[in-house]
């Protein structure tokens, strides 16, 4: 089997694990242990905190070990071990301390991933395979809440454990069995792959002092700020003006799922022909669209609009961040500590959107808290479209991964299961990647 080929069953097996039981949580914890929501949400809200403080460390760890199989292979058994943990727990701290674990997983999933797919195919076809990846894992999302959905007639809310649980256990067989020749660490963090040198890595102040970097972390956080609690709203829309608004709530996060899978991959081929920035700016620019449409309209049918927009923004950003990072950071060895940075700052703005909406829906009403929640998108996307003005001097890179340099030859070759060529790779000075 092919390397990309396990990237493909990682990726499905992971889609639906990395938070753990996610939303099927809180319904656990209500049927199964009678529990408030005041109290479901405050354990929830301390494991996002912790998730959230975890995301650049967890970065860090992928970018000093480089072993992402191995990882991986961690990553899903936390998962597994914290998930079956919930099974019998019913305290504060006992469900506290499982989920803490599935999160931690989670976390540390992420820049793994995207570490092992640098080192398999090369920064030169990463944008593709990245778009691939983010289709098989919303695929992965699919599956799990079809299983779930169709399980839970039978065998109760308590099949959301096994079917996470076997998702987890697959995706570790698929990790472990990767063919390890496949993977060059050199080639995950842009350095030359004939030398037995290890060159230093930089220094963290190199990510703080990247401005680009900088101005894509606060363009993001401004975007989850908009989006991350928008289907919530919505579900609460519908409680006060339809029926049936959790069947609805469920049908346009199914919408949004599918719309994702082709948007991924058409994303990954489009990032190297027309440029990461475009598709920042056309996720940007689709999510005050969304909340125009969510604002204005009424009828749940016709919502479904504002969720395919949805599946398009969310879609793009998945593909286009890691890329973005990878190119800001290349020849750096920094480059999964960057993206767990920008996780955590995009999880942060996520965090605060249900109470920005919440607040401006007290405030303004429905059709103002939509559009509140559209207005941080304005701004990041004023963000995105300044990004390419950014000067930024980077001092170190020996691989740029751009076509000719011999990393896509390489990736060719891991992809095929052969060893990696010794000798496609040539020395060149470093010099600041094109994000556009």
């Amino acid at each position: 089997m092919l390397a990309t080929h396990h990237l493909a069953l990682i990726n499905v097996f992971t889609g639906d694990i990395q938070g753990g039981l996610g939303p099927f949580l809180g319904t656990w914890l209500a049927e199964a242990a009678s529990w408030s929501p005041s109290r479901i949400g405050f354990v929830t809200t301390l494991v996002g905190i912790g998730s959230l403080l975890l995301s650049g460390p967890f970065g860090a760890l992928v970018d000093r070990l480089g072993r992402p199989r191995m990882l991986i292979a961690v990553a899903c058994g936390a998962i597994l071990c914290g998930t079956l943990l919930l099974l019998p727990a019913r305290g504060v701290i006992p469900v506290f301390a499982a989920q803490m674990m599935a999160a931690a997983g989670g976390t540390l999933l992420l820049p793994a991933v995207t570490a092992l797919t640098l080192g398999i195919v090369g920064k030169d076809r990463f944008p593709k395979q990245q778009g691939r990846n983010q289709a098989f894992n919303h695929l992965g999302i699919l599956l799990a809440a079809g299983g779930i959905s169709l399980g839970t007639g039978w065998f109760g809310p308590a099949i959301a454990f096994w079917v996470l649980g076997a998702m987890a256990v697959l995706a570790i067989v698929a990790a472990l069995t990767t063919p390890g020749h496949c993977y060059s660490e050199r080639r995950a963090v842009g350095w030359q792959e004939e030398g037995d040198d290890t060159p230093e890595r930089a220094g963290l102040r190199s990510i703080v002092a990247n401005r680009k970097l900088l101005v894509l972390a606060v363009a993001l956080a401004l975007f989850n700020l908009g989006n991350g609690g928008m289907l919530s709203l919505l579900g609460q829309k519908l409680v006060a003006t339809a029926v049936d608004a959790t069947s609805w709530t469920a049908r346009y996060v199914m919408v949004a799922q599918l719309v994702m899978i082709p948007v991924a991959l058409f994303a990954g081929s489009l990032a190297d022909r027309r440029g990461r920035r475009q598709l920042l700016i056309a996720a940007c620019a689709v999510l005050p669209v969304r909340a125009a449409l969510s604002a204005f309209i009424d009828d749940p049918l016709w919502l479904i609009s504002a969720e395919i927009l949805d599946g398009v923004a969310s879609g793009i950003i998945g593909v286009a961040v890691p890329v973005v990072v990878a190119d800001l950071t290349w020849g750096s060895g920094r480059t999964q500590t960057a993206l767990g940075a920008l996780n955590a700052l995009q999880g942060i703005g996520g965090a605060l959107s249900a109470w920005y909406g919440g607040l401006a829906q007290a405030m303004l009403g429905w059709t103002g808290a939509f559009l509140a929640l559209g207005a941080p998108a304005l701004v990041a996307l004023g963000l995105v479209l300044w990004l390419d003005t950014t000067s930024e001097s980077r001092g170190r890179g020996e691989g740029d991964g751009h076509p000719g340099d011999g990393s896509s030859a390489n990736g060719a070759a891991a992809e095929s299961g052969s060893e990696p060529g010794r000798d496609t790779e040539k020395a060149r000075g470093a010099r600041e990647p094109e994000t556009a």
